[in-house]
């Protein structure tokens, strides 16, 4: 049996509403200075602390684990729910369970809230494993939870695939020998994916290869 992986945000569902409202409602309580719409968007799919960093122009893991927390005050209650499965998605996850592949989510999304978004839009049960970090930062880092996954579910690189729509998907496959595959649809740039044996331009397209 050959094993496939998906990234939540941006492969699966389209979460950039929730997500950029919620970094809104936390930069906004620091009185820091909010970014356009179109610029937040990169931060869809990396770190939360690594992008704190960035947008708060600091290297205080305090001052970034601060905008994580006020980030997660509105996005527990309402911006995990401001999200949309793409098109597709679940026709080519019943089909890839129909042709007996065994599909895991991966992602730096804390899995307490990956969870929930699976049942909420009714796709955790294509699902042997739902993976991601955890609250306090740890396994965030995709080579990391791949590496995990992989040892936690005792699967064989060779017999594994990720699919991705960010660079961190793509290397954290490449790092643990595991094939990358990326989706356009998402958040990355082509460069991202450059290193990917295949980009899917739509759901439709992960049912025609595999």
């Amino acid at each position: 049996m050959k094993n496939i992986l998906f990234d939540l945000d941006g492969t699966l569902t389209d979460p950039h509403e929730g997500i950029i409202k919620s970094i809104k409602y936390a930069l906004d309580k620091l009185n820091a200075p909010i970014p356009s719409h179109n610029k937040l968007k990169k931060y869809i799919g990396p770190p939360l602390w690594e992008s704190f960093k960035e947008m708060l122009n600091t290297d205080s893991d305090a001052e970034a684990n601060k905008g994580v927390m006020l980030y997660r005050e509105r996005f527990s209650t309402k911006g995990l729910f401001e999200n949309q499965p793409y098109d597709g998605i679940d026709t080519a996850l019943s089909y890839l369970n129909n042709k007996g592949y065994a599909l895991y989510i991966c992602t730096s999304k804390p899995q307490v809230f990956a969870k929930q978004i699976a049942e909420y839009f009714g796709f955790d049960h294509y699902f042997k494993g739902i993976y991601g970090s955890n609250l306090d930062g740890s396994l965030v880092d995709k080579s990391h939870l791949i590496s995990h996954i992989l040892q936690k579910e005792n699967l064989l690189s060779v017999n594994s695939s990720m699919i991705g729509d960010r660079r961190y998907d793509i290397q954290g496959a490449c790092n643990n020998k595991v094939t990358p595959y990326g989706v356009s649809y998402g958040f990355g740039s082509p460069d991202e994916l450059k290193d990917a044996v295949r980009i899917f331009n739509t759901p439709v397209e992960i049912t025609e290869h595999f």
